[in-house]
């Protein structure tokens, strides 16, 4: 089926079930950084969905400069996102990192009027108050509060709302595929550049390694990818984003099964603030975009 043909409920399922996926990695993710440095992760990850997607892609027609444009914005967004967020997961845990993820969706419609102009309204400066006394008492701020782990993926939040509205923006005027692969080679040749300048790499190969990578990189990141961007064809920047708020939902549900880790009282009520705020920011400006048949040279 043609994405332009993607039936609206096909759609919203295919988003969902990128969140699934994307929420289960949290776990894998942090058990696989047991064995091995976040950077170097990343390399190997990046570098088999690369291989496995290539097969797929058509590279018979030219590469425009405003495609590689879009695909040098969202490999520095995707790149750096991933980045933050695995070195995070070294500190913190699988739920609190999804949680904090989350707020990228309440972050959304602000950055989408920063950068192509769509008005946010007065509710939504309300959902990321909600959404931040959330995350205050979802770290705990009675054992502890903020760690190191929780800064690394504040950033990642911030800079994954900005790929959530590029996604959207992007989708529509190129091939999803080929804008996927770009993002996956080029955060591999960045990854690889970060990880020689910046960590003493080490790599304790196992199965459960070897399995962990080929999950993230087949599963979670060249399908979830390509599921992601053509769901988001036929869909708002803020519905996307409130179908994005079961991620940390599932996360947290896979670490309560495979890692035991449970939430305190407050921690619970902090999780929920964040759902409001971000249900809060997108549901009224949540309609359906038009899929548009001319392409915009504005990014």
């Amino acid at each position: 089926m043609s994405d332009r043909h993607l039936k609206p409920r096909r759609a919203d399922l295919l988003l969902i079930a990128a969140t699934v996926v994307w929420g289960v990695s949290f776990v894998i993710v942090k058990g696989a950084l047991a064995s091995i440095t976040p950077l170097a992760f990343l390399v190997v990850r990046f570098a088999i969905a690369t291989a496995v997607l290539a097969p797929f892609v058509d590279f018979r027609a030219r590469w425009s400069g405003a495609e590689l444009r879009g695909g040098l914005l969202l490999t520095t967004l995707l790149a750096t996102g991933f980045a933050t967020q695995a070195v995070g997961l070294q500190y913190t845990t699988p739920a609190r990192s999804a949680f904090i993820v989350a707020m990228s969706s309440v972050l959304a419609p602000l950055v989408a009027f920063a950068v192509v102009g769509q008005r946010p309204r007065w509710w939504v400066t309300v959902a990321v108050a909600v959404a931040g006394i959330g995350i205050y008492l979802l770290t705990a701020p009675d054992t502890g509060g903020w760690n190191r782990g929780d800064l690394w993926t504040l950033i990642t939040a911030v800079v994954f709302s900005g790929h959530i509205v590029a996604v959207t923006e992007l989708s529509r005027r190129h091939d999803a595929r080929r804008l996927v692969w770009l993002q996956l080679a080029g955060t591999t040749v960045g990854a690889t550049v970060a990880a020689a300048l910046l960590e003493s790499v080490r790599i304790e190969w196992s199965l459960s390694l070897v399995g962990a990578l080929l999950f993230t990189a087949v599963v979670a990141t060249a399908l979830a990818l390509i599921w992601q961007m053509r769901a988001q064809r036929q869909m708002s920047s803020a519905r996307a984003a409130l179908l994005l708020c079961f991620e940390p939902l599932f996360a947290t549900l896979a670490s309560w099964i495979w890692l035991g880790e449970r939430l305190s009282g407050p921690q619970w009520v902090g999780a929920g603030l964040i759902v409001a705020g971000m249900i809060l920011a997108e549901l009224p400006g949540s309609g359906r975009a038009a899929v548009l048949p001319e392409r915009s040279d504005r990014l």
